[in-house]
Parts: structure tokens; C-alpha cells; sequence
């Protein structure tokens, strides 16, 4: 089978490196495509003198997380792949992750990401929608690393390691770009659902996820768009029938929300400066 890997990077150097560097011990063979989101910390000239076999990508600017990986997909698809994994750069993934999902044969899969700061816990491995409050359920999330151990079919899986056989992208289409950061594998599984695709976590597929301290601790960006994207699935693919019950579990998230960024403002003014 004609596998690609799919990394972006986005001034992640370092990170992308070590991903690389477990990369190169996987037993099952592979192709690795790296598409470098316009950073501007030296990171393709690294990759291309340390890891001259990889595939780079330079799109010369920041296309977000959906259109980014949309790029090496595409460049995939052209050269042939049969299955195409979505890889977040800062993870280290083990050496027969790759037969690991190939065992399982299923056309969508995500991997059973641990958490690299505590590998006996579950980064998460996905959610199930609720119609009641507008939102995913995570599952698994922080649950210790032995549980889940049988494969588990849900409404999304976790973005951080997505495993596509590449019919499914040629019949649901890619992500859609209109997901800058967040929510696009919500949405992209959801599609996949809608065409009759189950998606299904692999639990022998492992690896470990370095939580980024971009993507946490309630900055105004990724705030932002969590809550721009959330909006954004729920216009999108809610049904018309729930949108009336969840306009209050929505309304309540928000005010608290915003009674959580009132109080860092007033505690934490330098921040004002900054955003």
C-alpha cells in the first residue's frame, strides 16, 4: 500500500524535527510529505538538510490547519496514495503505528494519542455530537492509558492522528478551509458519516501528543476560533430542529466565556498590550 504522511508546520521546528525522527523508525514503509505554513524560524531549511527524503512544501503563508493539510493531501492524491495519514507535528508516534492501523482495515481511523508530559493518560480520542448542548463529547480524554483498548466507533476522531484510505477524500471531498484551526475534523468526519464512513479509533495505534501552550490556557486566538468554528459547524450541520434547544447552552458557554477573559484581563492588564 502507497502510504503518505502528512505533517504541517507552522514555526515548529524543533518539534517537527523529533516527529521526523520518529517517523524514520517505522517499520511499515512510507512517504512523508511536510508543509511548512510560511514560518519564519528557519524551520525548511532544517527539515530539507536533516531529512533531505522528505517531501517540503513551502505554501509561503499561513493557510490555517485545514487548507495547510489540504495542501499535502492534495500532493498525495496526485502521486497515488492509497491511505494518507494526518499527523500533528508535535507528536512522536511508535515504530509499528502505521501496521497498526493497516490490522484494522478500516477506512477512517485515528490513533490513540497519550499525553507526552503523562503517558498514562489519553490526550482524547474523539467526541460524539449533543444535539442538547451544541457541543462534542470528548471521549477518553485524561482517562488512563490502558482503557479504551478496543476499537470505538464515534462521531469524529481526534485530528491529532487521522489514517484515511484516499477513496474517502476523493468521496467527501477535503477539510474545508473555512476552518482555519479547530473543528475541522468535526466537521470532515461528520461529512465522512454522512456518506456512510464510520469513523473508529485504532487503540493499538499509539503515539504521544505534546499539548501546545499555543493552543491552550483560553488565548484570545484560539478562543477566538473555537467559538467562531463551533458557530461556524453549527450553522453548517446542525438540523434546523435543535438549533432552537441548544441557543441557550450556547448563550450560557458564552457568558462564561467571557467572564473567564473579564477576570484575566483584570488580573493579568499586561495582557491588554499584547491582544
Amino acid at each position: 500500500m502507497n502510504i503518505y504522511v502528512v505533517i504541517l508546520n507552522w514555526n515548529g521546528k524543533d518539534d517537527t524535527l523529533a516527529c521526523l525522527a520518529s517517523l524514520k523508525e517505522v517499520s511499515t514503509p512510507h512517504q512523508v510529505v511536510v508543509v511548512d505554513n510560511g514560518s519564519i524560524d528557519g524551520s525548511p531549511q532544517a527539515f530539507s538538510k536533516k531529512f533531505p527524503h522528505v517531501h517540503l512544501i513551502e505554501t509561503g503563508k499561513n493557510l490555517g490547519y485545514a487548507e495547510g493539510n489540504n495542501v499535502g493531501i492534495r500532493y498525495a492524491l496526485k502521486h497515488k496514495a492509497d491511505a494518507i495519514f494526518i499527523l500533528n507535528n508535535d507528536t512522536i508516534v511508535t515504530k509499528d503505528i502505521l501496521e497498526k492501523f493497516l490490522s484494522r482495515n478500516a477506512p477512517i481511523q485515528g490513533g490513540k494519542a497519550l499525553l507526552m508530559e503523562d503517558p498514562f493518560k489519553i490526550d482524547h480520542l474523539g467526541g460524539n455530537w449533543n444535539g442538547k448542548t451544541g457541543r462534542f463529547e470528548l471521549v477518553g480524554a485524561n482517562a488512563p492509558s490502558k482503557e479504551w483498548a478496543k476499537p470505538i466507533t464515534m462521531d469524529y476522531v481526534c485530528g491529532v492522528a487521522l489514517f484515511v484510505h484516499a477513496h474517502v477524500f476523493k468521496a467527501v471531498g477535503l477539510f474545508d478551509p473555512r476552518f482555519f484551526l479547530f473543528w475541522e475534523e468535526c466537521d470532515w468526519c461528520f461529512r465522512a458519516k454522512q456518506q456512510g464512513f464510520s469513523p473508529q479509533v485504532c487503540p493499538e495505534a499509539i503515539l504521544f501528543h505534546k499539548k501546545s501552550a499555543s493552543f491552550t490556557g483560553g488565548k484570545p486566538h484560539t478562543t477566538y476560533f473555537w467559538w467562531r468554528n463551533r458557530l461556524l459547524w453549527i450553522k453548517k450541520n446542525c438540523p434546523k430542529e435543535n438549533l432552537t434547544s441548544i441557543k441557550k447552552e450556547i448563550f450560557r458557554d458564552y457568558l462564561h466565556t467571557l467572564k473567564i477573559f473579564i477576570l484575566k484581563s483584570l488580573q493579568y492588564p499586561f495582557a491588554k498590550k499584547t491582544y
